[in-house]
């Protein structure tokens, strides 16, 4: 989730200004969004994921970024920060700048209560329209709790898998790695929340 939007300014300008910027924006359809601060839980669990994925990947022709490298989707323009991105082969850039990178095969978003709707909602609808992406993951900071999203044959649909196993592992198919619950929240004291229902309709009369 985004938090201020500003008037328009063409690309050329955005991509100036973020170039020394103390902090991280997006860029959608000429209006620039300053970006929310993460909580030291959120810091923290992206760089485990980020540390368990770069074991498993280091003798491997794929790469993961952190959130310092912005992704552009080309079919609609968002120029974006996941806290996670890797690429297999070789990585394809903007021509327009070279921060931008154009074909992540896996996604990573640690999730916030500030962030949880845009990244579940309009982040992921432009995350899909990328053509290299095969799986978009969320990583909650309020529970132990990892989501999937695989992109299937014909790349217009996506299965959904979820773990909330404190001790379990979510595989991720399309890097052959896999996210362990108990690695990706070490050091960070979760309660443990039971699944909420819906209150039915009748009950609040």
């Amino acid at each position: 989730m985004c938090l201020e939007a500003q008037p328009y300014i063409p690309v050329e300008e955005y991509l100036a200004r973020e170039a020394t910027a103390p902090s991280k924006s997006e860029y959608f359809n000429g209006t620039v969004y300053g970006m929310a601060v993460g909580t030291p839980e959120h810091s923290l669990i992206a760089v485990n994921a980020l540390c368990e994925l770069y074991i498993q990947l280091r003798e491997r022709p794929c790469r993961p970024y952190n959130s310092d490298q912005r992704v552009l989707i080309e079919a609609t323009g968002l120029r974006t920060y996941p806290d996670i991105s890797i690429v297999c082969g070789p990585a394809r850039y903007d021509p327009q700048s070279r921060q931008n990178l154009l074909n992540p095969i896996v996604i990573i978003e640690v999730l916030s209560e500030s962030t949880e709707a845009y990244d579940r909602g309009d982040k992921f609808a432009h995350y899909s329209l990328i053509s290299s992406l095969r799986e978009y993951v969320l990583v909650s900071s309020h529970q132990k709790c990892i989501e999937r999203f695989t992109r299937q044959e014909g790349d217009t649909e996506w299965t959904y898998t979820r773990c909330m196993d404190p001790e379990g592992s979510l595989a991720l198919s399309s890097i052959s790695c896999t996210l362990d619950l108990p690695a990706v929240y070490r050091e960070i004291d979760l309660p443990e929340k039971p699944l909420r229902r819906q209150v039915p309709r009748e009950e609040l009369a």
